[in-house]
């Protein structure tokens, strides 16, 4: 199943992702990187960095989702990557003539997280379009290993990059593969149709929130997208904390801390490759029960951390389980959420669950901030494990055969479907 040829469309939209990924791989934590090592910012300003920037990004996000779903998707996807190329070129040109500010890192954290919102919104409605339905598991599997990889040996060549060519290298490059991205979009060929709709001048006000009702009024999707929010926020939120504690309460040398976290990535392979068997054997209604719930169980493992190997160790372990579990769950989650949208909807679903998802980290990490400003990272870090272990209540129960039915992909459900409007 994994090996199963998706067709030359899919290949090209997968490639641009690598080098993409790769990229930004390379570039991973540049920005706070930069705002310690260049501009000398406070751990506050790093927070905010951290936290306001993609949050402003969201909420500029919000009418993107209507935007993008009445529109071709290769041209939008190609101009957020252009759009993200200038943004992030413009940082080693300001360092290059002495004009770097940190209000101007907090523009390109804005704005590469909006654009990467419609991005997502763009590329998940095109993949519906270019690949069957009964593919979509296998792609999303895919480009989750490909996410994976690019982690655990983006970061580490990075470093090693910013040993030898300075602090902005890094940017550099992660801005140069958004521009390859877009060059390997544009090479796609075949005509691209998409919804229509009668008034295309103006973004109506009902639109905005289309994505959300379709999310908030659908039995599974709305379940899935609570519990994906306090999941990712809390996970995400106990990055700072770790840093700190690793680097300045344990005195964990910088390449340990890097180990920890590059090595278990590596699990992100292993799960997107389970992923299509396990659905296979077990179904997605048995993934979002239990692999949602064993997501769970181990961030507490973080609080725990002590000096020297043991505590490595028990970083590596912790950061391993949860990736596995993760890449695992969600390429059947992405799957199950374009399969069970309707075709002139998809482009606004996804940009509300980005948002939400980017609103839910962003507030999460400030309060992780201030509990641990207040208080210690440990106590922060207990806190976030202990807050997490809630989150399986919010998985969907099938209580009847109907249920789980429903949640298998239909065969009804065309390659042209994500080219058509919503008539509904």
């Amino acid at each position: 199943m994994a090996r199963r040829p998706l067709g030359r469309q899919f290949g090209w939209l997968w490639t641009a992702y690598a080098v993409s990924a790769y990229g930004s791989g390379l570039g991973f934590g540049a920005l706070p990187l930069i705002a310690v090592l260049v501009l000398h910012s406070s751990p506050a300003q790093v927070s905010a960095l951290s936290a306001v920037g993609p949050a402003i990004g969201a909420l500029m996000a919000l009418p993107i989702g209507p935007w993008v779903e009445f529109r071709a998707k290769r041209p939008v996807m190609i101009a957020m990557d252009v759009s993200r190329f200038a943004v992030m070129i413009s940082i080693p040109v300001a360092y290059a003539f002495g004009r770097l500010t940190f209000p101007q890192l907090l523009v390109v954290s804005a704005v590469v997280a909006t654009a990467k919102i419609a991005f997502n919104a763009a590329s998940g409605s095109y993949l519906r379009s270019i690949v069957r339905a009964d593919d979509l598991l296998v792609a999303n599997a895919r480009f989750e290993s490909t996410n994976w990889s690019s982690i655990a040996v983006g970061p580490p060549l990075g470093g090693a990059a910013i040993a030898l060519f300075g602090p902005v290298i890094t940017v550099v490059l992660d801005a140069c593969s958004y521009l390859l991205s877009a060059l390997g979009i544009a090479a796609i060929r075949g005509r691209e149709e998409c919804p229509q709709r009668a008034d295309r001048s103006r973004v109506r006000a009902a639109e905005l929130l289309d994505g959300w009702r379709h999310i908030l009024t659908h039995p599974v999707l709305r379940p899935l997208y609570l519990n994906n929010m306090l999941v990712g926020g809390l996970i995400m939120a106990t990055e700072p904390l770790l840093a700190v504690l690793m680097l300045r309460d344990l005195g964990f040398p910088p390449w340990q801390y890097g180990l920890a976290f590059a090595a278990p990535c590596l699990g992100g392979l292993i799960g997107s490759r389970l992923a299509p068997r396990v659905v296979a054997r077990f179904g997605q209604h048995w993934v979002f029960r239990n692999v949602g719930t064993l997501r769970a169980i181990w961030l507490i493992g973080l609080a725990f951390v002590r000096p020297g190997v043991v505590g490595l160790a028990i970083v590596m372990f912790v950061e391993f389980a949860i990736i596995v579990s993760m890449s695992l769950y969600t390429p059947v989650l992405a799957t199950y959420r374009l399969v069970h949208t309707p075709p002139g909807r998809v482009a606004r679903t996804l940009s509300a669950w980005s948002i939400g998802q980017q609103l839910a980290i962003a507030v999460c990490t400030a309060l992780g901030g201030l509990l641990a400003t207040a208080s210690s990272p440990r106590v922060a870090l207990a806190i976030a494990g202990l807050t997490i272990l809630a989150s399986p209540l919010l998985l969907p129960r099938w209580r009847d055969e109907a249920a789980v039915s429903d949640f298998e992909l239909p065969e009804a459900v065309s390659a042209t479907d994500g080219l058509t409007p919503d008539v509904r």
